[in-house]
C-alpha cells in the first residue's frame, strides 16, 4: 500500500496531538518543529482535518490545534481516507469482486488481491491513534528526543518519503 507524503505528514501531526492530548491546544509551529514538517503544508493539512471534524482550532495566546475526540476514537483508516482516498492498494472491493465474477482465467489472482485489500483495510480500521501511542517508541528513539539532538539537513534522505513512494516495503 502506498501512502502520500501528505498522508504521512497528517499521521505524524496526529501522533503529536495524541501524545500531547492532555496538554490542550498545540501550535502548528510546535508540531512542525517536533516532527520536522513544513509549517505551511501542515497548516493546510490541519485545516482539512478541522473541516472533517477530527481536530479543532483554539484561538488566542494558548491557541493551536487539538484533537476533537479521544485518540481511542480516531482510526487510522479515517485519516488515510480523508487525505489519500480509498484504502485499497489494488482498487476498491467492488471492482475486484466484479473481476472475480467475470474473469475466470484470473479469478484466483483477483481473489488474492481482494484478500490483501481486506486485510489492509481491517488493520487500519482496527488501529486507533491511541493504539499507536500505546505501542510507544523504543527508548531514546522518540521523535522529540531525536529532534532535539540533530535536526535533519534539507538534503538528507528520510525513510518516510520512501514509504510514500512505495519503496523499501517488500
Amino acid at each position: 500500500m502506498k501512502i502520500s507524503q501528505k498522508g504521512l505528514y497528517a499521521l505524524q501531526a496526529m501522533m503529536v496531538l495524541t501524545r500531547r492530548y492532555t496538554q490542550g491546544a498545540i501550535r502548528i509551529r510546535d508540531i512542525a518543529y517536533e516532527e520536522n514538517l513544513p509549517e505551511k503544508f501542515l497548516e493546510l493539512i490541519l485545516l482539512e482535518m478541522k473541516n472533517a471534524r477530527i481536530v479543532e482550532s483554539v484561538r488566542g495566546a494558548k491557541g493551536g490545534y487539538r484533537l476533537r475526540r479521544s485518540p481511542a476514537d480516531i482510526r487510522l483508516s479515517e485519516i488515510i481516507r480523508l487525505i489519500d482516498g480509498p484504502l485499497a492498494p489494488f482498487g476498491d472491493a467492488d471492482q475486484l469482486r466484479a473481476l472475480i465474477d467475470r474473469d475466470a482465467d484470473h479469478r484466483a489472482l483477483y481473489q488474492v488481491f481482494l484478500e490483501v485489500r481486506d486485510a489492509a483495510a481491517k488493520i487500519l480500521e482496527n488501529t486507533t491513534l491511541a493504539d499507536l501511542i500505546s505501542r510507544g517508541p523504543e527508548e531514546g528513539s522518540h521523535p522529540q528526543a531525536i529532534h532535539r539532538k540533530t535536526r535533519k539537513k534539507k538534503d538528507e534522505p528520510s525513510v518516510l518519503p520512501m514509504l510514500a513512494r512505495g519503496e523499501g516495503n517488500d
